[in-house]
């Protein structure tokens, strides 16, 4: 087994595992965190309506991936989240894209040389309102203002993904998981909702893999 790489400055808490499949350290992100990477690393998460972005430098081979559940703090919170990087505030798109973001570029990484992939947005929650939509177009929007172009991406419609990213060059891998095996991704989503609710009232190529 590779000896396991030592984790950036102030990603220490997030759970690592050696990936016999793929022979590699791999970084597991839930909601509301992101991960960066500069050792070869794997990168994996799984999301519902919820939207991540790989992005990395293609010259240095450092990159990263972020998490988040809602597009923008100010639309959904009373504005309690966001003081600093160790707050919940990175589970809202305009902290998660701006944290990961800022990472990259104080690790070396210049803004002429990134790679953006994006992935999520499906509609799994049967509700009036397509939050995974809603990422979606945000997520567009704010790298369209950053001057970021999109080189690929796997978003929308109605089925959960698994998204294996590997920072060093680029690739991405990504499982589509259907209605049938979709029940734990969409309880976990429904209860990081809730829990939202509660507080706010107080290149490499995409290939799909089985």
């Amino acid at each position: 087994m590779i000896n396991q790489p030592k984790a950036e400055r102030g990603f220490e808490h997030v759970n690592r595992y050696f990936d016999n499949r793929h022979s590699v350290w791999t970084a597991k992100i839930l909601p509301g965190e992101f991960y960066v990477s500069a050792h070869g690393e794997m990168i994996c998460t799984v999301l519902g309506s919820c939207i991540s972005a790989c992005i990395r430098d293609k010259q240095l081979g450092i990159g990263g991936m972020n998490h988040f559940m809602l597009p923008a703090q100010n639309e959904f919170s009373s504005g309690q989240w966001g003081s600093d990087a160790n707050t919940s505030a990175t589970r809202y798109g305009n902290w998660a894209m701006e944290y990961l973001l800022n990472t990259l570029y104080k690790l070396g990484a210049k803004k002429e040389n990134l790679e953006v992939k994006l992935f999520g947005g499906g509609q799994v929650l049967a509700s009036m309102t397509d939050i995974g939509q809603r990422n979606i177009l945000f997520a567009y929007d704010f790298l369209q203002k950053e001057g970021l172009s999109v080189a690929a991406a796997d978003v929308g419609d109605v089925f959960s993904r698994k998204i294996l990213f590997f920072p060093d060059t680029g690739s991405v891998k990504v499982r589509r998981i259907t209605t049938t095996r979709n029940d734990t991704i969409i309880t976990r989503e429904k209860g990081y909702m809730d829990q939202l609710d509660s507080e706010n009232t107080g290149g490499g190529d995409i290939e799909l893999f089985d």
